[in-house]
This record gives C-alpha cells, sequence and structure tokens, in this order.
C-alpha cells in the first residue's frame, strides 16, 4: 500500500511541477499580479505540506502536490479569460517543453544513480555501506585527542542525559569502554555501554584512503599498477591506430572504387556481423597458437590492422555522403587514389573517426576475456584484470572495490565527456546525403 501511496505522490509531483512552470509563464508573459502570487502560493504551498506535515509514507508529498496544483488550477482560471491566442499558443509549447524537459531529467537521473553510487561509496566507511536506504553524504567519526591518541567521538546516555564521550576501547563482545568529554563537570569519566547505545558523531569527511589503499594494494612487482596502466593504454594506442588505418582503407574502397565483385562482397561483409564471437574464438585461439603469439599481446592489437565490419560499414556511409566534385577535381589536379582518401577524405569524416576512436578506446579498455583467454603473465595483463585481482581479493571491502573501479572508470568518462559532440556527430550523420 505504500509504494502506491509514493506511486501516486511522485505523478502527482510531476504534474504539479508541470502546472506550476505553465502558469508561471503564462503569468508573466500576462504581467497578471494575481496569477504570479497564486502561482507563488501554490509552489509554497506544496513544499510547506510536504516539510511540515506529520503523515508517514509518501502522504506528505502528496498532500503538497495536490495543494500546488489546485492553486495552479485556481491560477489559471483567473488568468484565462485575460489569453490571447498567442497565449494560449505559448502555453502549449510550454507545456511540451516541460514535458519533455521532466522525462529527459527523470531518464538521466536513473542512469545517473548507480554510478553516484559508486562514487559515493568509495569514499563512505565500512559502517555506512551496508544501510538501507543508502548514505548519499560521506562522513567519517570526530577524532578527538584523548591521553596522547586519537579517539573517536561519540554520544551517550549517563543518568539520564546525554553526554559526549570518546569511545577508548572495543571489547569483543561489542561492548565500548569510554570516557565522558563534555560537560566538563563529568570529564574523565569512565564507563562501559553496548555497541547499540554509543551514536558516534560524524561530519563530512569523504575517505580518501580507500583510493591510496587500492593502489597500494597491487603487487610491487607491477609498480602497484603502473604496469597493468602501461599495457592497457599500449593496448588501446595500438587498436585504435589499426582500426582507423585498417577500417578506413576499406570503407575507402567500397565507396569511392569501382570493382568487379565490390557489392558481393560488401555484403559478405557485413554477413559476417551475424556471426557470434564465441563460434570463432577457438580457431582464432588455434591460430594464434600456431605462430606461437600465446602469452603476448599480439593477438589482441594484432586483429584491429585487419578492419572491422561495423567500422566499415560506419565510415563507408559517411564516404559515401562526399560529393563527387572534390573527387574529381583532386584527379585532374593529378591525385593518386591514395591521395585523395588522405588528404581529401579522411579530413571530411573526423566524426565519424572520433566515433570510432571513442568506441575502439572503450572496447580496448575494458577488454578482460581477451587477455584472460591469451595472456597467463601477470605482468603482461591490463587494467581489467587488475580489478578482477580486487573482485577476488576484497569481496568484503566495497570501498576499497568501488575506489578500484572509479579510477578505471573515469579515463573513459573523461573522453566521453570531451569528445561527446565528435561522437553524436559521427552517430547521426551516417548516412545522410548533400
Amino acid at each position: 500500500m505504500e509504494s502506491i501511496v509514493w506511486l501516486i505522490a511522485v505523478i502527482a509531483l510531476y504534474g504539479a511541477v508541470v502546472g506550476v512552470v505553465v502558469a508561471a509563464g503564462i503569468a508573466v508573459r500576462l504581467r497578471h499580479v494575481a496569477g504570479v502570487a497564486l502561482v507563488v502560493a501554490g509552489a509554497a504551498a506544496g513544499i510547506a505540506a510536504d516539510r511540515f506535515v506529520q503523515l508517514p509514507g509518501g502522504l506528505p508529498l502528496l498532500i503538497g502536490s495536490v495543494a500546488c496544483l489546485a492553486i495552479g488550477a485556481a491560477a489559471w482560471g483567473i488568468m484565462r479569460p485575460a489569453m490571447t491566442w498567442q497565449a494560449g499558443k505559448t502555453a502549449k509549447e510550454v507545456r511540451r517543453q516541460t514535458v519533455l524537459h521532466l522525462a529527459l531529467l527523470t531518464g538521466s537521473a536513473v542512469f545517473l544513480v548507480p554510478f553516484a553510487w559508486l562514487v559515493v561509496t568509495s569514499l563512505k566507511e565500512e559502517d555506512e555501506m551496508s544501510k538501507f536506504p543508502p548514505v548519499w553524504v560521506p562522513r567519517q567519526q570526530v577524532k578527538v585527542s584523548v591521553d596522547g591518541r586519537e579517539v573517536g567521538l561519540a554520544t551517550a546516555p549517563y543518568h539520564g542525559r546525554t553526554v559526549r564521550v570518546a569511545v577508548m576501547h572495543e571489547e569483543e563482545n561489542g561492548d565500548r569502554q569510554l570516557r565522558i568529554v563534555e560537560p566538563p563537570s563529568l570529564a574523565g569519566t569512565a564507563l562501559t555501554l553496548p555497541r547499540s547505545e554509543v551514536s558516534p558523531i560524524k561530519h563530512f569527511a569523504p575517505k580518501w584512503k580507500n583510493y591510496r589503499d587500492a593502489i597500494f594494494f597491487l603487487p610491487e612487482e607491477t609498480l602497484h599498477g603502473l604496469v597493468f596502466l602501461t599495457n592497457t593504454l599500449l593496448l588501446s594506442g595500438l587498436s585504435i591506430l589499426g582500426t582507423l588505418l585498417s577500417s578506413s582503407l576499406v570503407a575507402f574502397s567500397f565507396a569511392r572504387l569501382r570493382w568487379p565483385g565490390r557489392d558481393v562482397l560488401f555484403m559478405v561483409l557485413l554477413a559476417t556481423m551475424m556471426v557470434p564471437g564465441a563460434v570463432t574464438m577457438m580457431p582464432v585461439f588455434l591460430i594464434f597458437r600456431a605462430v606461437g603469439w600465446i602469452d603476448t599481446l599480439r593477438p589482441l592489437w594484432v586483429p584491429t590492422f585487419f578492419g572491422s565490419a561495423f567500422n566499415i560499414f560506419l565510415l563507408r556511409q559517411f564516404f559515401m555522403t562526399i560529393p563527387n566534385d572534390l573527387e574529381e577535381a583532386a584527379r585532374i589536379d593529378g591525385c593518386s587514389y591514395f591521395g585523395i582518401y588522405w588528404r581529401i577524405m579522411l579530413p571530411l569524416i573526423k566524426p565519424a573517426l572520433a566515433a570510432i576512436t571513442i568506441m575502439t578506446f572503450m572496447a580496448s579498455w575494458n577488454n578482460f576475456m581477451g587477455p584472460l583467454i591469451y595472456v597467463s603473465t601477470p605482468t603482461r595483463m591490463p587494467l581489467a584484470y587488475a580489478l578482477s585481482l580486487f573482485q577476488t581479493e576484497h569481496t568484503n571491502e566495497p570501498g576499497m572495490l568501488m575506489a578500484a573501479a572509479t579510477m578505471m572508470m573515469m579515463p573513459v568518462l573523461a573522453l566521453f565527456f570531451f569528445t561527446q559532440r565528435y561522437f553524436i556527430q559521427g552517430i547521426t550523420l551516417t548516412g545522410i546525403k548533400g
């Protein structure tokens, strides 16, 4: 029943937000003083009801949203006679934009919650990681100096009053040996209480120590993860280079050159995208074993120099959008086919190349199955292997595990953040003529 109330309250909240935004926009456009006052009063009433109504579950939110909707409807009724058709058209557009932005913000929040939980968990203390509802603000216990050592500060009951105590020691049965710090009249008094009666005093303080511990956990022979990082950067760089060169060359041939069997071979190429990777895994492994490349990084980057069906298709569609006049002008000037490819075509498909670069980097950075199949020496493993070590060794230490996952994720997020414009261009412009 409580979940149904929360669902209705959230729906009412969305309706209240849409109503308030639309009514406020019309009131400001019409310069309707009473309408503006009612909209402000409706928003204030909704917030006050949600904050001060003492009811369980989502009832305060439901009451606040309904109150806001009611006052917004009253404002709309007052302004209705003064509205022109232009104002009505504006109201319709404002309503459409508000609903659209609310839907986008809701979707963004849903997808951001797991990432936010990952980052916050990497900065929390262990006793706050398993709490429900989750603790979203990382805190640490306040420390005080007692007898020359740092101990935690807490509150505890003492003869019917609450006092501040220093937690001196925790016994095996869970009881805590305490010493009163405040009030000064009781300072120094020792007492022992169960853990349930002692409430730690905490303040906002991210636990950055989790990141330092995550780095220093890695073996010294890997220079605390630097070897893993070097291997990953090497694989990512070579994979990007091989993918861009091979895929763009093949795509240029399929899009701009005419040769017998071109369309048939292109259909065969597209058909290879339907073959599951598990089908080719064993034959490819046998090939690399025959050439002696097992336990090396070559099987992870050499195949990228033979192209990728999806990337070839993506670049071919871009090449086909380039006008033939540019190619003909280059030929008149004596430019060879390779010169046209290198000097004319590649600079014009930068958005597609950027999109492929991002996707290749992400695939290479997060590749775990490939190294697990072909590489057996730990010092030749990439970062994905290091993260697997954390998952195996620190299952009971989520703070350190989340810190390692966050550090591994940050380069990919940074790359996508700074290049998302090119990535979106490369995907949305594919196949557009003119």
